[in-house]
């Protein structure tokens, strides 16, 4: 396991297509009620259909767990997750903004758009996580992490269930880190560590 960065990290954003749900149950589950870091997901979601994904993620994490509101202050220890049909940005100031600009990479929520925009409010602060995935969304944004100085971070396409998704964002930017799920967890404990 490489060491920790010496930056202090504020916030993670992490992004996940097909496979994500298991992939982020399994890096999440486990992590102490105490966490204190805020984590901003965006996994691709049907647009017709209401996000079973707060309900899913409530009942076997031990962090708050809520979908993010238009205008919502982003508040520590709490995974928050982008709502169907919508794009998720991270406004200047660290609240929440919604929008139903076009898709990116077909999709809406997109990753790029929440990475993007987070890199903008955290810069050197902010750490990008990619999972598994079936497209591109993501590179380009975990790209946009990396050039504002935040950690970049990509499951092991060996491991993941679609290995599109990393192996693009590997392609596109050399990530800090190419770890497997129980590597990163190991990771955000350490993260969590140097959030003080």
């Amino acid at each position: 396991m490489p060491a920790a960065p010496a930056r202090r990290i504020e916030a993670i954003v992490i992004g996940a297509s097909a496979g994500g749900v298991h992939a982020l149950l399994a890096l999440l589950s486990g992590l102490p009620a105490g966490f204190r870091l805020p984590i901003v997901a965006v996994l691709h979601l049907p647009e017709d259909r209401d996000s079973l994904l707060v309900d899913i993620f409530r009942n076997r994490l031990q962090m708050a767990v809520r979908e993010a509101a238009d205008k919502e202050s982003i508040a520590p220890g709490t995974l928050y997750f982008a709502g169907p049909g919508y794009h998720l940005s991270v406004e200047m100031d660290r609240s929440f903004s919604l929008s139903c600009e076009p898709p990116v990479e077909y999709a809406r929520p997109s990753i790029d758009v929440l990475m993007a925009s987070a890199a903008d409010a955290y810069g050197a602060h902010l750490a990008g996580i990619l999972l598994t995935g079936a497209n591109f969304d993501g590179a380009a944004g975990l790209a946009k992490i990396r050039r504002h100085g935040g950690l970049t971070v990509v499951q092991d396409p060996a491991e993941a269930q679609a290995p599109t998704l990393p192996e693009a964002a590997i392609r596109t930017l050399r990530p800090d880190l190419i770890l497997t799920l129980d590597s990163i967890k190991e990771l955000l404990l350490t993260l969590d560590g140097n959030s003080c």
